[in-house]
């Protein structure tokens, strides 16, 4: 897990985000524990209530669950529900600003096709 404390994104959202890629990475399983508040606060040394916040979003969002006493765990079919939203986001965070700057530089479909070939 990375932060980024100069960034516009808040740290908690950045939380969020990196348990998120875990997740999607195979790095946190689903049912298995994921690192506590405390471990994440007295690594980044950030504020307990920063990292509550990150998870609270997940939390809300199905991603992980707690197991009181135990821990937080990552929730049966989180993978495929961040595979979605992340999809879902796709188009309106790149797809569309990238149709935009190709369209000022008069750059066409079949020469955005051909720039993505090549990067793959």
């Amino acid at each position: 897990m990375n932060l980024d404390f100069s960034s516009e994104i808040p740290i908690y959202i950045q939380i969020a985000q990196s348990i998120e890629d875990g997740i999607l990475n195979g790095i946190f399983k689903e049912d298995e524990v994921i690192p506590s508040t405390t471990e994440i606060s007295v690594k980044f040394k950030i504020n307990p209530a920063t990292v509550a916040k990150g998870f609270n979003l997940l939390v809300d969002e199905g991603i992980i669950y707690k197991r009181r006493g135990v821990g937080m765990f990552v929730s049966s079919g989180s993978k495929g529900k961040l595979v979605q939203k992340r999809r879902d986001n796709f188009y309106s965070s790149y797809i569309i600003s990238l149709i935009e700057e190709a369209r000022k530089l008069n750059i066409s479909t079949e020469d955005i096709i051909e720039m993505i070939k090549k990067g793959e």
